[in-house]
């Protein structure tokens, strides 16, 4: 039986390459980068290093960067952060209905407070039409805030655009592009965005990791208070072995940002067998989605049902973000984008990786009719 991991929107294992790039960090360099002696320095270096790699792989400053436990603490400290430090020129936000949850609920809480936010509908392929967002701004609008990618089903939204309407207006534009990162080239500058979350564990580094590109010159109001770190933006003792392995993260997802069209190709051979299968449908954009992104639905099968069927089988798949996964209901992307709750139930999520070949592919393809087939027999919501 093969072992066929295709969940990378879940996690991603780490590269040989970024453990051996922590483990001194973990062993003989310890020091906290706050000390100035030998050991302190030695960890400041790592951090600082760090800070140029992730830069470098969205083509921003190394003083843009914010280091962060996270993607969602990252989207947390933007979407907070930014509205926060303009709420003396307005209270209005804007967002998507099918952002992530960690951005969602930071708007929530903000709502809470006394802030108005649009969540805007998207099409039943998942984008963010520019026009809606243009037409939800107000002289109190102070941030939009739109990912980049979807990580359900894997739709790329009109980033650059969104931006330019925004900016004409003196709107903040954020995304969250934790699903794009290390999958296709991610540069703030043609984005034109003045915020973009990013993490490490979606792109072959360790957990407990992510970064925060802001603009130059912005001002933004912490989560965390403490001493000086990340410029008083960010307080806490840095994670120096996770930022070290983050960084060395960044270069690999730079070099290996050439293997593009590889991947499309497996996906679109995945996507190919996966829709000869009854009642199957493809989510998401089909032609302006991430490379290495396969979503559908699957009519009569529970996702979460499918999931662990397949997993006895060698084969590691996803049925929403992995963060609210243990939920059994609905997916919200997927109702968001005009689905009834039933057949939003059903969605089964394939990622690739870097290194996926063509054997893996054809194994899923070989175990997944019999697999959607035994559990159709058994599910009520099969009304063949």
């Amino acid at each position: 039986m093969l072992r066929v991991y295709l969940d990378h929107m879940a996690t991603t294992p780490v590269a040989r390459e970024v453990l051996a790039e922590m483990l001194p960090y973990l062993e003989s360099r310890y020091g906290n980068p706050s000390r100035p002696y030998d050991l302190g320095a030695e960890a400041r270096e790592a951090v600082e290093r760090a800070r140029e790699r992730v830069a470098r792989l969205i083509n921003a400053s190394p003083s843009e960067i914010i280091f962060t436990s996270s993607g969602a603490e990252a989207n947390n400290l933007a979407v907070r952060g930014l509205a926060e430090a303009q709420k003396g020129r307005g209270r209005h936000l804007v967002t998507s209905a099918i952002e992530h949850h960690s951005t969602l609920n930071a708007f929530r809480s903000l709502q809470k407070r006394g802030y108005v936010v649009n969540f805007l509908p998207v099409t039943h392929a998942g984008e963010v039409l520019p026009e809606r967002v243009e037409e939800a701004l107000t002289p109190a609008t102070t941030l939009v805030s739109v990912m980049l990618a979807n990580y359900e089903v894997g739709t790329l939204q009109a980033l650059r655009e969104i931006a330019e309407i925004a900016h004409d207006r003196g709107v903040l534009v954020h995304t969250d592009a934790v699903a794009a990162a290390g999958n296709i080239p991610v540069d703030v500058e043609k984005l034109g965005v003045d915020a973009l979350s990013i993490s490490s564990h979606t792109m072959y580094g360790p957990k407990g990791a992510g970064a925060l590109y802001l603009r130059e010159g912005l001002r933004i109001v912490p989560l965390i208070y403490s001493g000086v770190q990340e410029e008083g933006r960010r307080g806490g003792t840095e994670n120096v072995p996770a930022i070290a392995g983050f960084g060395r993260a960044c270069e690999l997802a730079m070099e290996s940002l050439d293997r593009v069209e590889r991947v499309c190709w497996l996906r679109d051979k995945l996507i190919e067998g996966v829709l000869e299968i009854e009642g199957v449908e493809l989510t998401g954009h089909v032609e302006r989605r991430l490379p290495n992104h396969a979503s559908f639905i699957v009519e009569g099968v529970d996702g979460e049902a499918l999931m662990l069927a397949l997993s006895f089988e060698g084969i590691y798949m996803g049925n929403g973000t992995a963060c609210i996964s243990q939920v059994l209901r609905a997916s919200p992307v997927l109702l968001a984008m005009g689905y009834p709750a039933e057949r939003a139930q059903c969605s089964a999520i394939f990622t690739l990786g870097r290194e996926t070949t063509k054997r893996e592919i054809e194994y899923v393809l070989s175990k997944l009719p019999g697999v959607v087939d035994k559990l159709r027999r058994i599910s009520p919501l099969w009304r063949k």
